[in-house]
C-alpha cells in the first residue's frame, strides 16, 4: 500500500466514514512513541489530527475516554459543526455523541458539564459508587461496571445494549491497554506527530495479558503536513 499525499485535511474524514460495529480506538503518538508531551495528547497534535478527531466523533454513537485523558484534556461535551453534522447522516441522529468517562472516582472535569447536549455517561464499578455515593449525582448518567475495578468488556457490552454500536474511544493509553487486553478493539487509527518527545509516562500502565500480539491489516496511510495518519482493522481470521 503507498502513502496518499492530503492536501486539504477536510479530505481525511471521508476515508474514516466507515465506523465499524464495535469499538474504534484513535490515538496519537509522537515519532519516538510518545502518547502525550508534559501530560496531554493535544501538544503532539496539529489543526489536521484535531479536525479528524471531531470528524470521528460524527460516525460514533457514544465517545469512551478514561478519566485522567478528560480531565487533562479538560474535555468539554462534544460539539459538531454543519459539515460534522452533515457527514453523521440522518440515520444517525443530529445530537453529537455523548461523553462516556470510565473513572473510579467520579472527579470529572466541569467542562464536561458545560453546554452539554447529551448527559455525559459515568462508567464505574459498584465499589466506587458506594464509596462516593456516583449514584447521588445527577449531573451524569451512571453505568456500573464490574465490582472493584471497571470492568471494560461489561462497560461495552452495557453500551451496546443501550444502541450505541458505533463507540469510539479516544484513550488515553491505559484505558486502550484496557481495551487491548479485553480483545474488544476493532479498528484503531493512529496518527503519528513529527515530533520527537523523549519518555513521557503517561497513566498506570500494567503488563499485558496478551499470549501473542493480535494482528491488524492496514485500510489506508495519508500523509498531510508531515504527519502520517494510519488507519488498521482486526484481520478476517480473529
Amino acid at each position: 500500500m503507498t502513502v496518499t499525499t492530503i492536501d486539504d485535511p477536510s479530505d481525511l474524514s471521508r476515508l474514516y466514514a466507515e465506523a465499524p460495529s464495535g469499538v474504534r480506538a484513535n490515538m496519537i503518538f509522537s515519532a519516538d512513541g510518545a502518547a502525550a508531551f508534559r501530560g496531554r495528547a493535544g501538544t503532539l497534535s496539529c489543526p489536521a489530527d484535531q479536525n479528524l478527531l471531531r470528524d470521528l466523533r460524527a460516525f460514533a454513537d457514544v465517545v469512551l475516554v478514561g478519566a485522567g485523558t478528560a480531565r487533562a484534556e479538560r474535555y468539554g461535551p462534544a460539539r459538531l459543526n454543519e459539515a460534522q453534522l452533515a457527514l453523521r447522516g440522518a440515520d444517525r441522529g443530529l445530537a453529537p455523541p455523548p461523553i462516556a468517562v470510565v473513572s473510579r472516582t467520579g472527579q470529572l472535569p466541569p467542562t464536561l458539564f458545560v453546554g452539554a447536549s447529551s448527559t455525559p455517561i459515568l462508567v464505574t464499578s459498584a465499589s466506587a459508587v458506594r464509596a462516593h455515593s456516583l449514584d447521588s449525582d445527577p449531573r451524569w448518567r451512571l453505568l456500573v461496571a464490574g465490582e472493584d475495578t471497571v470492568d471494560v468488556d461489561a462497560a461495552i457490552k452495557q453500551l451496546r445494549a443501550l444502541g450505541m454500536q458505533r463507540i469510539l474511544c479516544e484513550g488515553g493509553p491505559t484505558l486502550l491497554d484496557q481495551l487491548v487486553d479485553a480483545d474488544l478493539v476493532d479498528e484503531i487509527c493512529v496518527t503519528i506527530a513529527p515530533r520527537l518527545a523523549g519518555s513521557q509516562p503517561v497513566g498506570t500502565r500494567t503488563p499485558s495479558r496478551q499470549s501473542v500480539p493480535a494482528s491488524l491489516e492496514l485500510r489506508h496511510a495519508l500523509l498531510c503536513d508531515s504527519y502520517l495518519f494510519l488507519r488498521y482493522r482486526r484481520t478476517s481470521e480473529m
